[in-house]
């Protein structure tokens, strides 16, 4: 039987280790992880952000991307306040909301310091791997 914690510790393996794809089969059970841009979003910096098709950048913002494709969450819980809100601080590190993939919830860390401008996503909404989850002006 596979239990929740197996598949955070399989999601942690991928994670930490860089892997493309890790499958895994027992009598039971089979299960492949795919890291599809998992590898890409930790080796380019938010703190250089990169224009799309559509965004503007005013200078000295930078955008936190989802980091895969799910859904996107603003609080921990139902009933709990949001990660940020627009005019909070944040730093390097500190959650800024949950992506759910393959009902597991991972969250999303930003990689920037400075004051949250605007958060484009929705709660509850699927995200796609890249999609700006918040806007931040950078502090020097």
């Amino acid at each position: 039987m596979l239990d929740a914690e197996t598949v955070r510790t399989l999601v942690r393996l991928v994670e930490e280790n860089a892997l493309a794809e890790l499958t895994v089969e027992d009598v039971d059970f089979a299960i492949t992880l795919k890291a599809e841009g998992i590898l890409q979003s930790v080796l380019l910096p938010a703190a250089q952000p990169r224009q799309e098709e559509g965004e503007t950048v005013e200078e000295g913002h930078a955008f936190v991307r989802a980091p895969m494709t799910g859904v996107f969450y603003r609080a921990p819980a139902p009933k709990e306040p949001p990660f940020v809100e627009v005019g909070d601080h944040i730093e390097i590190g500190q959650p800024i909301g949950l992506i759910e993939a393959m009902k597991v919830f991972s969250e999303v860390p930003s990689e920037v310091a400075g004051r949250v401008v605007d958060i484009p996503a929705k709660n509850g909404e699927l995200v796609q791997q890249d999609q700006v989850l918040v806007v931040v002006a950078v502090e020097e």
